[in-house]
């Protein structure tokens, strides 16, 4: 693939999944994200190995996860000045899914997630370099509010503005990022185990909910198709 315009080359999650021939793939909170089945370690050292060729000489290699039973490739652009999905990405994806089927292996699009954390505070400018000194991250290019992990392993962590205490509730708390088709799922389980709804007015793409004793979290989609 030929270089292009990193500005103008940006798309939104909503791109990437109406884009035909992607349906392994779900955007979550960091990036496009396909796990495959591979049933063996050995299967799926075999399955990278021939990712690594792939992808040799793209300039920007996916993060892979691999493990005993299954292998997840993510797919994100991080430079010093963009966090997020390219037009790039989209044929990208499309190989790698390609090379899966050759290799016959399944998609499992119900594996993808994140977890985020996000604190609530007054100022962030003052609460942010601790906790990025202690993690050992770095701020997330284009915003004042995030942390991310430079190796991409742990949490990115958000710091969400607050203008006054907020009674009764957790000063932190975990976004659980899903695919689109699997969030309704997912909060039905938490709530069937205990948990209640405390705002569905963004639903979809944001439905905040709580534990027994009122700890809260929120289950977050990325750009679910009309």
């Amino acid at each position: 693939m030929g270089e292009t315009d990193e500005k103008t080359d940006r798309i939104r999650p909503r791109r990437f999944h109406e884009t035909p021939g992607l349906e392994d793939w779900r955007v979550v909170g960091e990036g496009a994200c396909a796990a495959f089945r591979t049933g063996t370690f050995a299967a799926g050292a075999a399955f990278v190995a021939e990712l690594a060729e792939l992808v040799d000489g793209e300039g920007e290699a996916p993060d892979v996860d691999l493990r005993p039973d299954g292998v997840l490739v993510r797919l994100i652009t991080v430079t010093d000045t963009y966090y997020g999905l390219t037009e790039r990405h989209l044929e990208l994806a499309r190989r790698i899914s390609a090379l899966a089927r050759a290799r016959g292996l399944t998609a499992d699009p119900s594996a993808a997630g994140t977890v985020q954390v996000t604190l609530d505070a007054f100022v962030v400018a003052d609460v942010l370099p601790f906790w990025r000194a202690l993690l050992g991250y770095e701020n997330r290019a284009g915003s004042d509010e995030d942390l991310i992990d430079p190796r991409r392993r742990g949490a990115p962590f958000y710091f969400q503005r607050m203008d006054e205490p907020r009674g009764g509730r957790n000063r932190i708390h975990v976004d659980v990022w899903v695919p689109y088709d699997e969030a309704e799922a997912r909060i039905a389980a938490a709530v069937a185990a205990g948990g209640r709804i405390v705002n569905d007015a963004d639903a979809p793409s944001n439905v905040v909910l709580a534990d027994p004793e009122g700890n809260e979290a929120c289950v977050g989609v990325a750009g679910p198709p009309q």
